[in-house]
This record gives C-alpha cells, structure tokens and sequence, in this order.
C-alpha cells in the first residue's frame, strides 16, 4: 500500500476512535463501560496490524526516542510484573466488567499513543485531532445539559474528567486560529464545557479546574514581560482567592446558597460524609504499604487492601458503597497496587512531560500560551485524581495530551526531512509489508475474537439471564440461560458469574418451586460459579462473603436431611470465617456468621456474634437492629426492647423489618409515651407505605403532641393529599394549630 493509503486509514483510524464515547449498547452488562473499550479495542487491534506494517515498510516514520515513550512502555511493564507477582492475576491483566482497566485494555492505549506520535506530524493533522475531541466533548455537553442520563459516559467523574481535558485543548487551539469564526467556536464549546462540569458538579474538578486558573495567571505574570499583563495576571490570581474566600465566609448567605455553582463550592470541606470515607479508604492504602512496597497487591487489587484494614468508623457517613475497588486517590491507589516502583515510574512520565514543556519553552520551540495551557491541565488533571482514578475517557483524553507534547519536543526539521526521504527508504521492503499485514492481521484476529467478540457474546447472555430472570422463568430456566452466557469460557466471566449468585440470593424463594433435588442441583451450579470466582483470589473477601451465603442458602432449604444439612452449613461457616479473616472488621459479615447459627438453632451463640461485632462501632445502627431481631427470636423480650431502643435511637428504624413489625414498635414507643423514638419510626412507616393517610396522620399527632406545629400541619396537609376521606379532620386538625 502506498504511504497516502496508510496514513489515510491510521488517521481515519483514530479520529473515528473517539466515535466509542458515544456508545450505549444496553443489550450488554455495563453499558457505559463496555459498549465504549470493547469496539475501541477492537479499533485499535485493526489498526495496530496497518501500524506494524507502515513502520516497517517506512521506517523514517518510526516515532522518536523520548522519555514519555520510555515512560509509558515502563510503566507497562511494570503493571504486567506486578501482574505476575500480584494476589489476583486475573484481575490486574484482564480487569473486570465494571471498569474494563486491566493491563490488557491498558495497552490498547499505549497503541492508540504511538499510532499518534507516529503519524500526526503536521499542526494541521493536530489541529483535526484536537477539533474532533473538542467536538465529541461539546456533543457530550448537549446530553449533559438536557439531563440525557448524564450523559454517554453515565457518571459524573467520568463527564468531569472529560470536559477538563477538553477545556484546555479548546483553549490550545483558540490561541492557534486566527479565523473569527473558530474562535467564537472555541469560546462556546469551552461555555458549554464549564456549564456540563458545573452540573455533573464533583468537587476534585471544581478544586482542580480552580488550581489550574490560579497556577495558569500566576505563571502568565512570571514570564510574560508586559508589565500590565504581569499585574493584571498577579490582580487575576489575588481577586480569585479573595473571591473565593469570600463564598467561603458568606455561605450561609443568600447569595450563595441561591447560586448552584456558589452553594456546591462551599460544600468542598473536609468534614462531608464522602471526603471522610476517602480519608478511611487513603488511611487503609498507606497502612498496607509496608507489607507490599515494591511492586503492591498488584495492579487492580486495590479492594484486598481496604477489606484487610477497613475501619467500622466508616459506617458513621455512609452504610452504603462500603467496597472499594479502588483508593478513589490516583496516587494512593498504585502506591497500593503497584508499590513505590510502579508510582514512580507513572510519576516519571509525568516528569518527562514537564522537563519537555520546559525545555522547549526556553528554546523557544513551545509558545508562552501553550506551555501555561498544557502545565494547567496536568495541575487539573493530577488535583482532580486526588480524588478519583482514572477511566476510559481520561485515558483516552491524558493519550493525546501526552502526545501532543510528544510532537512539540520533536524537532520540526525532522518531520519535514524524514518526509523527503521516504521514496528511496521504502524499496524492497514489499515482502516483509504482506507477511507483516498477513501474520499481524492473524495474531489481532485472534486476539479481537478470544478477548473481545467472546466476551461481548458473554455479556449479552448474561443480560438475556437477567430479562429471563425479570419474566418471573423459573430458577432453571435462569441457570439454563446463564450458561449459555458461561459457555465461551471467557477471562471476564467473574462478573456473569457475579451476577447470578447475587440473583440466587435475592430471589431465594425461586427455589421453593422445585422438589429437593432440582433445588440442589440448582445449588450446586451457582455455588460452583461462586467458588470460580473464589479461586481467583482465596482472599477475596465479597466473593466469599457471597459464597457463604450461597451454601447457607442451600442449608436452608435441606433442614430435613441431616447430612445434606450439614454440608452446607459446615462450608458456609468456613467461607464465613475466611472472609472474616480477610475483613476484620467489616461488622455486616459478622450478621451472616449469626445467620448461620441461628439456622441451626444456637441462638445464643448468634446473638454473641452480633453482640461482639457491634462493639467495633457502637454508633452503627445496623448491629443492634440484628441483635434486637434475635432477641425476640430467642424471647428474651427486655434485651430484645434494650436493643431495639438502640437501634431506633440511631437511626436504624427500617432494619427492624416489615411494616408490621414496625407498626408493633410504634404502638411501644405511643403507649409508652417516647415520642422521640416514635417519631424516628414513623418517619420510616411513611417511606414505606407513602400512601397511607392514616400514617401520616398519625406523624402529624405526634409532632403536635412534640410542639412542633409546623411539621405537624405538613403532614396532616399530607394526609388530606394521600387520603381525601381525611379531609374534614384533618382541616379541623390544621385549624387547632394556627
């Protein structure tokens, strides 16, 4: 193929790359996951077989050595040693469904970065790469503020991390056009950007977007000359902080609490419930460093780490999203997973970069305003990773940053004579260009079809599960379904799987509809698939959590026959205490342990398992709503009301269980005149049976009966709109009170 050809289907090649943002595929398990790294890989497999042969029929074309280069390719291989030498091999390489982050997909954009280096060489072929991803960003910003499911990227990271990126590569190329027209393009694509970033509203890119306006101005009055630029730039960066400050100390005000942007800036503190829970999770990666320095937990392990030291504390801001699979800190989090060599060579290709920008600034190969744009995205991009980690669109985004930097640290006389060689360097190499494409193309076919076309099929069936599942089939209809999912024996099965014992457990009655040994056939397969997902890593503590589960499900439904009953029981106990072992000190594992006991009968062991475990947070509500639950199993009515009363006092009223039960509590707390607690269980009643007047009347008595006429009347007014039969008592009701 001629030089043309190849450079038309390599650049046609990456600009239709950024296409994969926009993909939804809702047939597949992750949509907004999957639908974009699956055909992106497949994408670049196409093109890296067409990149192979190009560089070795002409070599002029050959990237450069550089220090990113070196950097990314190093960091690689570290990421695949750590692999190796990690607790979960699986993991680190091939990743999971959810995020799609393993070394595998990783690759793919080291290949994306060197077709880019290799074949942008012009400004106009940079120009028409960072249009498209300026454009693809600006299209994104329309599903953002029409509030279309936050976008295609369906996370607010994720929207934020894109638009940061995209902001400064608007700004590069507003300062390279000179046609009206495109500038007033940048302008508003970088309006419509700011307004997406202000509504996906997350603070690491408010911080980090603040950062980057504030180190941008101070930098611009460091070197540029013009005296009123370099004031004007200083006043900039002073009315900025004062500003700010201002917010800060008028936050109660109107003016800022009416202002959506004003009001979610006061709201970056450190004393929020999901600042605190990072903080828990920071404190978990820095305590495991010494026992993993070098190489981590190995990359993508981050959740073996925060399960081996999660603190109880924890549940004090939030009792939901207590698994992390990641630091949710850049740093911290291959710090963890990578050890101290990992991190530093990540940080080395950032180095890199910098001694590039400033090298070519000095030489006067790198304008003023690009090398203050470009040092402003990686302070915005490093200071919004403090608090998130990385994704496919900041991979994607961070690739082409790093290779614009690439271009501008090349000599530009390199481009243009390496150009003028090409006719006299390619003859001859015609045999080595068709084995290449013919061997290359055999190796990514291959590839393409094991690694990603299997497991698209893999993730449609599992979806095709789920529908069957959603139609009421039965428990063998479900498990017949999942297998045909199952069958291409994919390296990404850990989440199909995943999603059928999680199936199994909340819809248990399924089991109920089968005689004795369909059920335990029934059993053995999802027990089987659970025990897969185990042997990737024994120390896994959800998939044995979810494991012990699986057989004291199947205890439950084998009480009758003894032996079969002890089977189950005796694994479920031993998956529980190797999760327990892996977890310390995550107290709802400790509920399943009692769970096991109180099947066979010894609830006073059960009861001591909770009792125990609730002393690692005594402010978790969840501990004493379990034990209060026991008690009355066990009828031993004062520690049952004892720990009901604790349960209530903090706030754990919809644990105690089903609406009747709620209401037995309720008529306790009225009769014995504790309105405090009857008022924290009624306020549960109504979220769960929102349409009863009856409930509402019944919260409107006690708050009258509290002096607080005005939430009375409220819900009274609630009554009458659920339940218009209430309307002439309740109207004679509000009466009373004004």
């Amino acid at each position: 193929m001629s030089l043309k050809t190849y450079l038309n289907i390599l650049k046609g090649g990456i600009f239709l790359s950024f296409l994969s943002i926009f993909f939804v595929f809702d047939h597949l398990l992750f949509p907004y996951i999957t639908s974009k790294q699956i055909p992106f890989n497949i994408l670049i497999e196409v093109l890296a077989v067409f990149w192979l042969a190009f560089i070795i029929k002409f070599p002029s074309y050959r990237p450069q050595k550089s220090w990113i280069t070196f950097g990314l390719i190093g960091f690689m291989a570290v990421l695949i040693l750590t692999s190796i030498t990690g607790v979960d091999f699986n993991m680190s390489f091939w990743g999971n469904i959810e995020r799609m982050l393993g070394v595998f997909h990783l690759l793919h954009f080291l290949v994306f970065y060197l077709i880019i280096i290799t074949v942008m060489r012009s400004w106009e072929d940079w120009r028409n790469l960072l249009m498209v991803s300026v454009v693809a960003a600006t299209l994104q910003t329309l599903f953002v503020i029409f509030k279309v499911n936050f976008g295609t990227l369906g996370n607010t990271s994720y929207i934020s991390g894109q638009m940061i990126f995209n902001i400064f590569f608007a700004l590069i190329l507003f300062f390279r056009q000179k046609n009206i027209g495109l500038r007033s393009f940048y302008v508003v694509a970088i309006l419509l950007m700011l307004q997406a970033t202000k509504i996906a509203s997350t603070r690491g890119a408010f911080i980090g977007l603040g950062l980057s306006i504030v180190t941008m101005f101070f930098m611009l009055a460091m070197f540029n000359d013009n005296k009123k630029i370099k004031y004007g730039s200083l006043g900039v960066v002073a009315a900025f902080v004062i500003f700010i400050a201002l917010i800060f100390s008028n936050a109660d005000s109107s003016w800022v609490r009416n202002n959506g942007l004003f009001n979610r800036i006061t709201q970056i503190n450190f004393q929020t419930g999901t600042f605190q829970t990072r903080l828990v999770s920071w404190r978990s990666a820095i305590k495991d460093f010494p026992n993993h320095p070098f190489l981590g937990t190995g990359y993508g392990n981050y959740a073996i780490t925060f399960d081996k030291h999660f603190d109880p504390i924890f549940y004090n801001f939030t009792a939901s999203e207590t698994y992390f699979d990641h630091a949710h800190n850049n740093i911290l989090d291959l710090l963890s997973t990578t050890g101290a060599i990992g991190l530093t060579v990540y940080l080395l290709i950032f180095v890199a970069t910098l001694y590039y920008l400033i090298s070519g600034f000095r030489a006067g190969k790198i304008k003023l305003s690009e090398f203050i744009i470009l040092i402003g995205l990686i302070v915005a991009y490093f200071v919004q990773n403090i608090v998130l980690f990385d994704s496919f669109i900041t991979y994607l985004s961070l690739m082409v940053m790093l290779s614009f930097v690439y271009w501008l640290s090349v000599d530009e006389n390199f481009f243009a004579e390496t150009s003028g060689k090409v006719k006299q360097i390619f003859k001859g190499n015609d045999s080595r260009e068709f084995y290449t494409l013919i061997i290359a193309g055999l190796i990514m076919l291959a590839v393409a079809y094991q690694y990603n076309i299997k497991p698209l099929k893999m993730l449609s069936g599992t979806i095709d599960g789920q529908i069957v599942a959603a139609q009421g089939s039965s428990i063998i209809e479900i498990i017949k379904t999942y297998k045909q999912a199952l069958i291409y024996d994919t390296v990404l099965d850990r989440d199909s799987r995943k999603s059928l014992v999680q199936l199994a457990m909340q819809r248990s009655e399924l089991f109920s509809d089968l005689d004795k040994e369909s059920a335990n056939q029934a059993f053995n397969y999802i027990i089987e698939q659970a025990e897969k997902n185990v042997a990737y890593n024994p120390k896994d503590s959800f998939n044995l959590m979810m494991l012990s589960q699986m057989y004291n499900l199947a205890a439950s439904h084998n009480t009758a026959d003894k032996e079969k009953f002890i089977y189950y029981s005796s694994r479920a106990e031993e998956a529980i205490n190797k999760t327990i072992e892996a977890t310390p000190r995550r107290i709802p594992v400790y509920f399943i342990k009692a769970q096991i006991y109180l099947l066979r009968g010894d609830k006073t062991k059960a009861a001591e398992i909770v009792k125990m475990a609730s002393e690692f947070n005594t402010k978790y509500p969840d501990s004493y709503c379990q034990l209060a639950r026991i008690y009355f199993y066990d009828d031993k009515e004062e520690q049952g009301n004892e720990a009901m009363d604790k349960c209530v006092e903090l706030g754990g009223a919809g644990q105690l269980g089903s609406i009747e039960q709620l209401k037995e509590v309720l008529n306790r707390y009225l009769r014995s005149k504790d309105l405090n607690k009857a008022l924290m269980v009624l306020q549960q009643i109504t979220q769960v049976e929102p349409n009863v007047g009856k409930n509402w009347a019944s919260l409107a008595e006690v708050y009258r009966q509290m002096g607080d006429n005005a939430e009375a009347i409220k819900a009274a007014e609630k009554a009458i709109q659920v339940d218009p039969s209430l309307r002439a008592g309740g109207e004679e009701f509000i009466n009373s009170l004004k």
